[in-house]
């Protein structure tokens, strides 16, 4: 089946042929100028073609399903399609696939204007996936690596000759590599496949045999071309994946207007500089492979001047040393593989905010939420579905520790409302989420206060969570519900992540629903305090979404934009975010509330108990791996067998929630229950009242007596944790 896509307009292409190489390993060496606004350096990439690295995808989703619902949960995987791409001849045999120039010999080498060494920039930015799936199919042309990359300066790239990295030997001795080694390419190639191989308890030498591997010289320069969206390497007389160089150094710096970064200022106007977030990801700050089934892990050395305190996505608290005066080394690694896209970096002069007293004991909801039961022992003998790493979830110390170790940085202004607000909430937040779905996926967090033109109230990353300083100002409710938003992410977005990233429901919508959860049991709420703080909430993202769908295009309001084509990309591996370059999309909650309401539904459907529950057993089944809704789905309603009393099955809920626009029926069914409770009611009763006196007010010019004449205090409350992504979306205030 064919995918009629324009991407032209609206979705943003992943070039990356995936199918082909995957990266396993990413080794940066950079170098931030904070004057310039340009990070430069080197980044070496680790393949392996071998089809076992790709077992995480629709197969390892299908083992974990039937594993964990005695086979009665069947997933297919996902058949290949052909994306259509418009303007193939901009990588045709007669114009940019084979019109490569040889890289310069050099650093001192004559630039274009561009400041690109020796490469040639497509006009037309999309290249034919399909022509690259030809070059292996037919063995007529070289072999095209095709990366994503966007807005960078890509100076030099080679191959790197990791066999004469001393002590390499040690991977020489296995019979493939005695018979490999007649052939310098075969061997080398070799000796990174055993490299990236390595089991997981090898995991310290593994980081180090990589960065050994990432300083050796190079044997030979690599051909290349950069596009608007991607990066096209070849090797001249090389026609199979399996023969390409599986170790490469990339030489290239980031160019100012990139929107993988933001340069900006702090609240103290210090320059300062972090990961955007943007609908691109990573690919203007690193060549990289964007689909999200190129997990990989990474490890990076980060310089900058001294003054500057550096954080990143790591496991790893970073030590900095000193590499040359006034210049400060910073190291981190992660050695669970995720998508590129979750690398996240910061640069600027942040304090770090420390408690002056003891931390109280922190107090959990265990009548609730039982810390260990029978059940979640018996998961815990259970073998994880992902790809072999470092686990946590096999760690017995991890497992028992319901806060992880977490620091949080912000400007030197603003760190006594750091201290007041934020660094008391986060020990109850994390205990909250522990108690709820067990093992935190990651060994410590980092939350930054980030600058004022951060345009979200959070966003979570592996290990760090930037947050707005707004939310320091709404008080403990409103910084406490954006707080336990970022760490649900650290399950749901993070750990778990979406196959096909226009299914953003399976992280937004999930922390939206579990955000609630989290803060009523960071509060130590009643089962009735809860429902009723929890309600309120359900009434106003009620509004919030009704007041999206009348004012939206309706293709924007669809969970599952791709319906039967989700997951699914091109022969190659390349694919498309269906509206990923859509501006308005950028602001739209959608996939955020109709989420929430889905999962809302099912566990008012199953019960509080049995649903969260089956959560956690889900989170020990998928942890490290990548899922559709259809996975989520059919291990719910196997695990749960009453929903289906209600009708409900995968194709049914396709049909209702995630494949239609509008409001979904069943919710319009369901809304008048949770509107008429008295919380919601007497805070819209307030929310009028106050939009009354404010209107008269301004009438008479004494607006701030006015507000002053009413008791907002509880809808103030409330509404300001209503806030999802943006601070006018506040209802009623």
């Amino acid at each position: 089946m064919k995918m009629e896509l324009d991407i032209t307009k609206d979705d943003l292409p992943l070039m990356a042929n995936t199918s082909h190489m995957l990266v396993r390993h990413y080794v940066l060496d950079l170098n931030v100028d904070l004057k310039s606004h340009v990070i430069d350096g080197t980044i070496v990439l680790f393949f392996d073609t071998d089809s076992s690295c790709r077992k995480g995808d629709s197969e390892q989703v299908e083992e974990a399903c039937h594993s964990q619902s005695d086979g009665t949960c069947c997933i297919q995987a996902p058949e290949a399609c052909y994306v259509p791409v418009p303007n193939a001849s901009a990588c045709s045999t007669k114009s940019g696939c084979n019109d490569f120039a040889v890289c310069g010999k050099g650093e001192n080498d004559t630039s274009d204007k561009n400041g690109s060494h020796g490469n040639k920039e497509l006009a037309s930015g999309i290249s034919s996936s399909k022509n690259c799936c030809d070059i292996e199919i037919h063995g007529s042309e070289d072999f095209l690596l095709v990366l994503d990359c966007c807005d960078l300066s890509v100076l030099k790239v080679e191959e790197v000759d990791v066999a004469v990295v001393p002590g390499i030997d040690k991977f020489t001795s296995s019979a493939k590599l005695m018979d490999a080694s007649k052939d310098p390419r075969d061997l080398r190639n070799q000796i990174v496949h055993e490299l990236v191989t390595l089991p997981a308890d090898h995991w310290k030498e593994q980081l180090q045999f990589y960065r050994l591997c990432s300083q050796a010289p190079a044997c030979g320069e690599l051909l290349f071309v950069t596009g608007t969206w991607s990066l096209e390497i070849r090797k001249a007389g090389v026609q199979l994946p399996k023969d390409f160089p599986h170790a490469i150094r990339i030489y290239y710096k980031t160019k100012p207007e990139g929107k993988s970064l933001s340069w900006t200022t702090d609240q103290c106007d210090r320059p300062c500089v972090y990961t955007a977030g943007s609908p691109i990801n990573n690919r203007a700050l690193f060549p990289c492979q964007e689909p999200p089934v190129a997990m990989s892990t990474w490890q990076a050395t980060v310089r900058a001047d001294a003054c500057f305190v550096v954080l990143m996505s790591g496991e790893n608290v970073a030590e900095p040393t000193e590499s040359e005066e006034g210049v400060l080394n910073w190291f981190y690694y992660v050695t669970m593989p995720m998508p590129a896209s979750t690398f996240t970096i910061a640069a600027g002069c942040w304090a770090e905010v420390k408690r002056k007293t003891c931390a109280t004991d922190v107090q959990r909801n265990d009548g609730l939420f039982p810390l260990l039961s029978k059940a979640d022992v018996r998961l815990l003998e259970q073998t994880c579905g992902h790809l072999p790493y470092p686990c946590r979830f096999q760690d017995p110390a991890a497992t028992s520790q319901v806060v992880i170790p977490h620091r949080v940085f912000a400007p030197q202004c603003l760190k006594k409302s750091c201290e007041e607000v934020l660094l008391q909430l986060i020990p109850q937040c994390l205990s909250a989420a522990y108690d709820l779905l067990g093992t935190h996926p990651f060994p410590r967090l980092d939350v930054l206060i980030v600058p004022p033109n951060f345009s979200s109230l959070g966003m979570a990353s592996p290990h760090i969570i930037f947050m707005s300083q707004s939310t320091l100002s709404g008080g403990s409710h409103l910084c406490g519900t954006r707080l336990c938003h970022e760490i649900a992410h650290a399950w749901f977005g993070l750990a778990i992540g979406a196959r096909d990233w226009t299914e953003e429901w399976l992280s937004e919508g999930f922390a939206t629903h579990l955000e609630d959860a989290f803060w009523s049991a960071a509060q130590q709420l009643s089962s009735d305090e809860a429902k009723e703080q929890q309600d309120l909430k359900a009434v106003l993202r009620w509004q919030r979404l009704r007041d999206e769908v009348q004012n939206s295009e309706g293709d924007l309001q669809v969970l599952r934009p791709k319906k039967e084509n989700t997951g699914k990309a091109s022969e190659s591996g390349a694919a498309v975010i269906k509206h990923g370059l859509n501006a308005e999309k950028v602001f739209m909650q959608v996939h955020y509330l109709k989420g929430y309401f889905l999962l809302r539904s099912f566990a008012g459907k199953a019960g509080e108990a049995a649903y969260f529950a089956f959560l956690k057993k889900f989170v020990r089944a998928f942890h490290g791996q990548l899922i559709l809704s259809q996975d989520f789905l059919h291990l719910l309603l196997s695990d749960i067998p009453q929903l289906k009393r209600y009708g409900l099955s995968v194709e049914n809920i396709f049909q209702k929630w995630l494949d239609c626009t509008g409001i979904p029926k069943p919710l319009l069914e369901e809304s008048q229950a949770w509107q008429d409770c008295r919380l919601a009611q007497q805070v819209n009763e307030e929310v009028v009242k106050w939009i009354q006196v404010n209107q008269r007010a301004r009438k008479s010019s004494k607006r701030k007596r006015g507000c002053e004449e009413v008791g907002f205090q509880k809808a103030s409350k409330f509404c300001s944790g209503m806030l999802l992504d943006f601070p006018e979306q506040i209802v009623g205030v």
